[in-house]
């Protein structure tokens, strides 16, 4: 017998890898659940995307308790974790992440599936306390209002001077300018504070101006 086959019965005859302890993983499996329930009410409380994806949310719950069940598996049997360490390196996820705030949550949700399975329960409840806050003080609080994007048409270049002038203190942005023989369309990014939409009855009775409509915009303004 060579010395790696003894090193080999040693490690597996050590019954190290073999424990198995029931109630340590299920309270394991529990505590990654309610996290993962915890994540889900703070992605769904502090979304402020086009479209909420309900699926989305649920899968970052399923995905910290899946994480949750391989590290509890490759901790217990060497058996199991060097055949879930060679399934995993072969498996692509394409699914494209088009806001960067769900790839936060994605890691939030794996990094806390993997403290829970290891034990780290305290890591992983003052993990979950430290990002509510930085999500709360960093993403949550911002200006208070709406951005519309104002799509107005209109004629003559003393219109769209009009116009510039009754937005006012108005924090605003000219996105784009299209001349069609007289007729122009202006695209102006516009920030309204709550509710105040008087501007456009203000711009809708200027002289040649002939329609404006407001589309809202759920991104985030930097001017």
């Amino acid at each position: 017998m060579s010395i790696q086959d003894m090193i080999k019965k040693s490690v597996l005859e050590s019954g190290v890898f073999d424990s198995f302890n029931a109630p340590k993983m299920a309270i394991s499996l529990i505590i990654a659940l309610l996290l993962g329930a915890v994540i889900y009410m703070v992605y769904s409380k502090f979304y402020v995307g086009v479209i909420f994806s309900r699926s989305f949310a649920v899968t970052l719950v399923g995905m910290t308790l899946l994480t949750c069940m391989v590290t509890l598996a490759i901790s217990t049997n060497i058996v199991i974790s060097l055949g879930m360490v060679g399934a995993l390196s072969i498996v692509r996820f394409r699914t494209a992440v088009k806001d960067p705030m769900d790839l936060l949550y994605l890691f939030w949700a794996i990094t806390t599936g993997i403290t829970t399975g290891a034990g780290m329960y305290v890591l992983a409840l003052i993990a979950a306390v430290v990002m509510i806050a930085m999500i709360f003080l960093f993403y949550h609080k911002q200006q208070k209002g709406r951005i519309y994007i104002a799509v107005i048409h209109y004629q003559g270049d003393e219109a769209g001077d009009e116009i510039i002038r009754n937005f006012g203190k108005m924090k605003y942005f000219i996105k784009s300018k299209t001349m069609r023989g007289e007729k122009t369309e202006m695209a102006v990014e516009v920030f309204c504070r709550q509710n105040d939409l008087d501007f456009t009855e203000r711009i809708r009775k200027i002289t040649n101006v002939e329609d404006i409509t407001l589309i809202q915009y759920n991104g985030e303004y930097h001017g």
